[in-house]
């Protein structure tokens, strides 16, 4: 038994402080791009940096013609607690859609659109995947104005070097 009294009385290490939250959003149901947009916006409130990496289906929610058409998915969610037979039925997805955004509404969380405005403004960096982009045939010109670049995955990955830096795959 080690009995240096230095060693008896150190004090474990204090995790390193966030510093920056990294979010990478590959599907873009309203659940999904909610989560991210919300966690993205709450970092910035609490002066930690914050940048968004949208890649393949997430790509849906930067792209100015689909992005006010994104909708709940009720075949293949759990979190639906309804059969996946149910969910699956002609209208369900709109229904649940309409449902969830009036309840967003109600509790003033802004549209997409808006909402990504507002991260930009607060200075989330928001960045599409370019062998996305590449794969889907999509070009610059049809993603909202807000997108600060197109870069690799490669690109992505340098902008997490740092200590409190932290990566989330939604």
């Amino acid at each position: 038994m080690n009995t240096n009294p230095e060693v008896l009385t150190a004090k474990p290490e204090a995790p390193a402080k966030v510093r920056k939250m990294l979010l990478i959003l590959s599907k873009a149901t309203i659940d999904n791009v909610y989560a991210a947009f919300i966690l993205a916006n709450g970092a910035r409130m609490e002066g930690i940096e914050s940048e968004i990496f949208f890649t393949f289906f997430g790509l849906e929610a930067i792209q100015k013609d689909k992005l006010d058409k994104l909708h709940v998915a009720t075949v293949g969610n759990p979190a639906m607690h309804i059969p996946t037979l149910l969910g699956g039925l002609p209208g369900m997805e709109a229904l649940a859609t309409k449902m969830m955004k009036k309840e967003m509404e109600k509790l003033d969380i802004p549209p997409v659109g808006e909402f990504l405005e507002i991260l930009s403004d607060s200075g989330v960096k928001l960045w599409a995947c370019k062998l996305a982009m590449d794969m889907f045939h999509l070009e610059r010109e049809d993603l909202i104005d807000e997108i600060d670049e197109v870069i690799t995955v490669g690109d992505f990955y340098g902008r997490a070097e740092g200590e409190g830096t932290h990566l989330m795959f939604i």
